[in-house]
């Protein structure tokens, strides 16, 4: 079966109603309880706080099939030393990213729609491979929307922490140690022309520089959208990462928007989308119809109230799979 046919099979035509106005699909969803690539612990408890906070019936309630595929085996932090001060944890992490990537694979093969629940930032070196590869076996390529206060795109030469959840990007260009760059054994997973940054508002130095050295042109920070609105910045980052591709893998951390309202977050930034701004996106990803796996990442039941940003990334994953006002 080509990916084309695979993608009809998880997007079957469903009758309008309500909500509803999207094709069905047939959605796995999958946890990764990883926090070893953060300072602040605690984003191994957001897979069991969004699913709390009613994931599966609410997709279901949109008419899409849901299945989860429960966690993907994480290590212990407790029980392992850190390592290399540059990359803290990057063994443990890498293995993680690995089984994550074999995971994406094959829920993609079976014609479902992967639905990953992170977990730190640095789980996307694992779901990104996982569709890159994917595609990859027919000659394709996706793009990515990383839609996130940080740029995430630091090495352990030019990380100031040493820690992996501000890596992910920059290996999934192809910069960085090679356990994170070459699972699957080739780089890069993704081109910079296809790759959108999206809400950025706090990036170092040093990712200024390698911004420039990947390539990439493709970056939307809170003052764009300020300036310009948030409709017309995506309709722009959907086009850059739709053009060319079978389609694009959505990364959303949680702390793109403003701690006002996603409190629970592993590295909250003021100044960031409001509760609208950020449907409106999640909407307009759904209107294109081009998403071909979900990410989100970051909550932190430790620090939230009541399981608010649980709930909001909740929320916002029905506005990227289709759920509307009218």
């Amino acid at each position: 079966m080509s990916n084309r046919e695979r993608l009809a099979v998880t997007q079957s035509t469903f009758p309008a109603s309500g909500n509803q106005a999207q094709p069905t699909r047939n959605i796995r969803v999958l946890g990764i309880p990883l926090d070893m690539g953060a300072s602040r612990r605690g984003v191994d408890m957001g897979p069991s706080a969004m699913r709390v906070a009613g994931l599966e019936a609410r997709l279901e309630s949109l008419g899409h099939h849901v299945a989860d595929g429960g966690n993907i085996r994480v290590e212990i932090a407790e029980t392992l030393g850190y390592g290399d001060r540059k990359a803290r944890y990057l063994k443990e992490i890498a293995e993680t990213c690995t089984r994550t990537a074999e995971s994406v694979v094959q829920t993609l093969e079976e014609g479902l729609t992967p639905l990953i629940l992170g977990g730190d930032h640095s789980i996307a070196v694992g779901s990104i491979s996982g569709v890159s590869e994917f595609y990859r076996r027919s000659s394709q390529k996706i793009g990515v929307l990383w839609i996130d206060a940080h740029s995430d795109i630091n090495t352990p030469e030019t990380s100031p922490s040493g820690n992996v959840h501000g890596m992910p990007l920059a290996a999934l260009l192809g910069l960085g140690p090679e356990p994170l760059t070459h699972i699957f054994g080739y780089a890069p997973k993704i081109l910079p022309e296809n790759t959108v940054l999206i809400g950025v508002r706090d990036i170092d130095a040093a990712e200024r520089e390698n911004i420039r050295r990947a390539g990439l042109t493709e970056v939307y920070t809170m003052r764009d959208i300020d300036e310009r609105g948030m409709r017309t910045v995506m309709e722009e980052a959907l086009r850059a990462a739709g053009r060319g591709t079978a389609g694009y893998h959505v990364s959303l951390d949680m702390d793109w928007i403003d701690p006002e309202d996603a409190p629970g977050v592993g590295t909250p930034v003021r100044g960031g989308a409001t509760y609208r701004e950020a449907h409106l996106a999640m909407e307009i990803i759904a209107d294109h119809g081009r998403m071909v796996s979900f990410e989100m990442v970051e909550v932190n039941p430790v620090i939230d109230e009541h399981n608010r940003t649980a709930d909001l990334a909740v929320e916002l994953a029905c506005s990227a799979f289709g759920k509307k006002i009218l």
